[in-house]
C-alpha cells in the first residue's frame, strides 16, 4: 500500500504553476501507460487553459482548489473545489477561471 498527501503535493505544484512561464505543473500520482486508470493532478494559473484535446478514455475531474472551466464545443461547465465534473467523450480544454488544482482521473478502454 502506498499514501502520501495529495495536499503537499497540490502546494508544491500551485508553487511549480506560479514559477512557470507556462502557467502550469502536473504530476500522474497514479497508474500511467501500464494501467487502465490513471490519475494526474494538474495545477493551473489563473486565466491558464489546456488546449483543446482528446478525451483518451472515460474521464473526470475532481476540483481540489480555485475554479476551472471544462469546455467542449458551445458547452461549458464551472467547477469549484468538491465539484466533480465529467469529462465528455469529445474533444474538450480546461480554463482556470482563478488558480487552481484539479485531479484528473481516466480510465483507457483496454
Amino acid at each position: 500500500m502506498k499514501k502520501f498527501s495529495l495536499d503537499a503535493r497540490v502546494r508544491e505544484h500551485l508553487e511549480r504553476a506560479a514559477a512557470s512561464s507556462a502557467g502550469r505543473s502536473a504530476e500522474t500520482v497514479y497508474g500511467g501507460p501500464e494501467h487502465v486508470l490513471r490519475q494526474t493532478l494538474i495545477t493551473l494559473r489563473a486565466g491558464t487553459v489546456l488546449a483543446e484535446h482528446e478525451n483518451p478514455g472515460e474521464a473526470t475531474v475532481l476540483v481540489l482548489r480555485g475554479r476551472v472551466a471544462l469546455l467542449s464545443g458551445e458547452d461549458r461547465c464551472e467547477g469549484r473545489a468538491g465539484d466533480l465534473l465529467v469529462v465528455p467523450p469529445a474533444r474538450h480544454s480546461l480554463e482556470a477561471v482563478e488558480d487552481a488544482a484539479a485531479l484528473l482521473t481516466v480510465a483507457k478502454a483496454p
